[in-house]
């Protein structure tokens, strides 16, 4: 996909994403504690049950289960020797479950070092870290890239900054903040939407954080900083842990689609879900704001 297409396609009305992998999973066999990626790879059977679900709700976009698979987070599993097959297999199942009727997109997230402010060695550490999984996944054949759950954002710079130095697919930023409204290192929605802007992604939003009623403000503010596209991916509410181990999310699908349209109202044209939200929210999120 090209970055004129995408840009045609975020114009021509709501673009459906997806929702969760990692808590649905967990409630599917994965356990606690394994390398995600591997386990995704070693029972691609379960993965591909839940994005063909998301295909059928009517998703446009599949993020392809390569979360942490760059060479860092890798290394506290002992997998970074096997980097190049944990995306490759896992952008393959996501492929397969696509099967043409929705995009797949290489998934990006934090590598766990720190990116010192001024410090130009420790950016361009990040960079190469983010640039050699970009070029694995673009191998792979994504169609495009999705730079999720950032809580920094000079992590988030350096990431599309990875991206653009080998390819021109369209790239998709979305952060997750902190109830007082600040990513974890500090950043506010505005300043985070405008430097990304400058940086060359093509869409820039939220994921994760909280509920689709909490996160309305961080939205408002992106679009006051930026003329891109905007995502939209909050949780299905609060999470309650259960005695057997399990999270809860306190919004049903019905609530977790009403909310959504304040979002698409304050200019999100990208929605989807993250933690706790099912094949079953995103058919009754489409169901209400294409309806």
């Amino acid at each position: 996909m090209t970055r004129e297409e995408f840009r045609q396609m975020t114009e021509n009305g709501i673009t459906i994403y997806d929702g969760a992998t990692g808590s649905w999973l967990m409630a599917h066999g994965m356990p606690k504690g394994v390398c995600p990626e591997e386990w995704i790879k070693d029972h691609p059977e379960v993965l591909k049950e839940l994005q063909c679900g998301y295909v059928d709700a009517g998703s446009q976009i599949l993020i392809a289960p390569t979360f942490g698979a760059n060479r860092e987070r890798l290394k506290g599993y002992h997998k970074d020797g096997e980097i190049t097959a944990l995306n490759t297999e896992n952008v393959k199942t996501s492929k397969e479950a696509a099967a043409g009727k929705a995009l797949v997109a290489g998934d990006i997230s934090m590598t766990g070092l720190i990116i010192y402010p001024d410090d130009d060695e420790s950016f361009d550490e990040a960079v190469d870290v983010y640039k050699e999984q970009a070029q694995i996944l673009l191998d792979a054949g994504v169609d495009l890239f999705a730079v999720e759950t950032m809580i920094s954002l000079e992590d988030a710079r350096a990431a599309v900054h990875a991206i653009r130095e080998i390819c021109d697919l369209p790239v998709m930023v979305t952060l997750s903040f902190e109830a007082n409204g600040r990513t974890l290192y500090g950043d506010l929605p505005e300043n985070a939407a405008q430097v990304l802007t400058e940086e060359g992604a093509d869409a820039v939003g939220i994921n994760c954080s909280t509920g689709p009623d909490k996160v309305l403000p961080l939205i408002e503010a992106m679009r006051k900083a930026t003329d891109l596209p905007l995502i939209a991916k909050p949780n299905a509410g609060l999470p309650t842990p259960q005695a057997d181990g399990s999270v809860t999310y306190d919004m049903s699908e019905e609530d977790f689609a009403e909310h959504m349209k304040a979002l698409i109202a304050a200019g999100a044209c990208i929605v989807g879900g993250c933690c706790g939200t099912t094949p079953a929210y995103i058919e009754k999120l489409v169901q209400t704001v294409k309806g």
